[in-house]
């Protein structure tokens, strides 16, 4: 198949969470299955400055937008994964974060204007006798593609073979912008409708992608069921149960050359499942780094994401003080995210230095060497449509501490108290007291003879992303 890839983030060049991931290893899995794989990027500067070798194309793709005509200056690269690169210089400013931009009208226009250019990108193959099978997008940025491609196909017979995907990857996230923005966004006035992109007086991108997209995946069972809920869908509920009979789940997975502390080149000593026991020396080049107090018996769990509310950390936080004062834990943060939650884990780490360790912007090596010198990794998020920390955890031999939602629920089985079965300790509700509970049972486990074939099992696990890449394969060909 021919499949085009539409995303705001690509590791390792632009990240702000898994998407990144997901954006470089499914395309991955896909070409490396025999798919011709073009991702569809906005051009930031992150691209040339990692020195990503681009071609720029003499003709840009030029289209009308909002009554006028419009020039993209478009880049071609190749990633080492063989996959093509399509990188768009939009003619288009992006207000507020460099990335998702701010609420206004003007990141509005900015991610209409790349969609449609992705929607032109399609139109343009097809026109050329080379139709792409399906056009893959992801959460709201790119929820517009799917609208552009149905009105592009009235102009363009040959698009009608191309299949849109909609993955969502996190519904609290979803484009809503001012009723304003509708003139500079290009659709139809018309789709301001309550059975179209209107929500409560504005507009909402994700809303009319899941509508207009042929298909839509989401990426756990769990998290598909909770989309369904109040609770879980955040307001759109009755838009992903209108959607529910073109919706599958499939589960994301992680890339095993990146991934993989055989062959890990950022850590102290790589190890495997067979032999695990060179993950202790990784635990005390850890600690060493960090100012840590050394020692084996001493149990270390670390916290890897983003510091805001949805993440749990304030549950973390919360829960230290007894942890400290009782045990001889360790805990290391390493996020960005919201001032007050950072604040606080540096004092923290400040009046608990041998103790608690907080990397702010940490590199991509250091999350590296922090799984591998881990025996636990800490997952309290309050809602996780998948996650990939408690998948990468397990691959490096740190048990995961999670709560039981979305993609949590099915990547960690919860163990027993003997041990016998499961891969980490699950906790509900979303409290301090459970999650502390699940803390307690972690701690047991450590100083458990069993503690080491639990560490084994879990570094057996399949996350790869193959079974993943071939549900994928069923969609755009369904």
């Amino acid at each position: 198949m021919d499949l085009l890839f539409a995303v705001t983030e690509l590791f390792p060049y632009v990240k702000v969470g898994g998407l990144a991931d997901v954006a470089a290893a499914l395309p991955k899995a896909l070409r490396a299955a025999g798919h011709r794989v073009t991702i569809v990027a906005p051009k930031l500067p992150a691209y040339e400055e990692a020195g990503l070798l681009l071609a720029r194309r003499l003709t840009p793709i030029s289209f009308l937008w909002n009554g006028t005509k419009v020039a993209v200056t478009a880049y071609d690269g190749r990633l080492s994964s063989q996959v093509d690169l399509l990188l768009l210089d939009l003619p288009a400013t992006l207000p507020g974060n460099l990335i998702y931009g701010d609420a206004s009208a003007g990141t509005a226009a900015f991610f209409a204007l790349f969609s449609r250019a992705v929607a032109e990108v399609a139109k343009v193959r097809a026109a050329g006798g080379a139709a792409v099978d399906a056009v893959h997008v992801h959460d709201w940025p790119t929820a517009l593609v799917p609208t552009f491609l149905r009105a592009l196909k009235a102009e363009e017979p040959a698009l009608a073979k191309t299949k849109s995907v909609l993955t969502i990857h996190n519904a609290a996230h979803q484009g809503i912008f001012p009723k304003a923005a509708l003139k500079q966004i290009g659709i139809d006035a018309k789709l301001f409708d309550p059975k179209g992109i209107e929500f409560h007086g504005r507009l909402n991108f994700l809303k009319l992608g899941v509508l207009h997209a042929d298909a839509v995946t989401t990426v756990s069972a769990t998290y598909a069921r909770e989309l369904l809920t109040e609770e879980g869908g955040f307001g759109l509920q009755s838009v992903f149960l209108e959607a529910a009979s073109k919706t599958s789940a499939i589960l994301n997975g992680i890339d095993y050359a990146v991934w993989n502390p055989a062959t890990d080149s950022a850590i102290a000593v790589r190890y495997d499942a067979e032999d695990a026991s060179a993950k202790g020396r990784c635990k005390a080049a850890i600690q060493k780094e960090l100012g840590l107090v050394q020692g084996q018996d001493l149990p270390l769990f670390g916290f890897v994401g983003r510091l805001v509310a949805q993440k749990g950390v304030d549950l973390i936080y919360a829960m230290l003080p007894k942890l400290l004062a009782r045990t001889e834990a360790q805990f290391v943060f390493a996020g960005e995210g919201e001032d007050v939650f950072a604040d606080a884990l540096t004092a923290l780490a400040k009046k608990h230095p041998t103790r608690v360790a907080f990397l702010r912007g940490a590199s991509e090596a250091q999350v590296h060497r922090i799984f591998a010198g881990a025996d636990f990794a800490l997952v309290p998020s309050r809602h996780e449509p998948c996650g990939l920390v408690q998948q990468y955890a397990a691959r490096y031999g740190a048990l995961p501490v999670a709560h039981r939602a979305g993609g949590l629920v099915d990547t960690v089985v919860d163990c027993d108290a003997a041990l016998e079965t499961g891969t980490g300790f699950l906790f509900a509700p979303c409290e301090t007291e459970a999650l502390h509970s699940a803390t307690d049972r972690a701690l047991a486990a450590f100083v458990s003879p069993r503690f080491a074939d639990v560490r084994r099992r879990i570094m057996r696990l399949d996350r790869s992303w193959d079974r993943s890449a071939r549900r994928y394969e069923r969609v755009y060909s369904a």
